[in-house]
């Protein structure tokens, strides 16, 4: 497996987990249980869910009219989506400078 399908999986794999992470504070809301921390779910989306995580806000209803929840939530999404190209463009070029130092 190359490097780019290895780091595929992984992000797929975390945004998954993001995802079930806002299901699970979903179900602990309707439940009266313990919650997950608004902080926790949005490092959870800021260090790659954040796909997982709008997907579980849309899909879910979680966290819709929470400000500033919301407003974070899109920022690191709109983040991330600049991120992505420019890694994808320069990231080879890069890793390569660090490699040979």
């Amino acid at each position: 497996m190359d490097t780019a399908t290895t780091l595929f999986i992984i992000f797929l794999i975390f945004n998954v987990v993001t995802f079930c992470l806002y299901w699970w504070d979903k179900e602990a809301a309707r439940d009266g249980h313990w919650r997950v921390s608004e902080a926790r779910l949005l490092q959870f989306a800021f260090l790659g869910g954040s796909l997982g995580a709008f997907a579980a806000q849309r899909l879910l209803r979680h966290k819709t009219r929470k400000e500033p929840f919301r407003t974070q939530l899109m920022a690191i999404l709109v983040l991330h989506a600049l991120l992505v190209p420019v890694a994808l463009t320069f990231g080879p070029d890069l890793l390569r400078m660090l490699h040979t130092g």
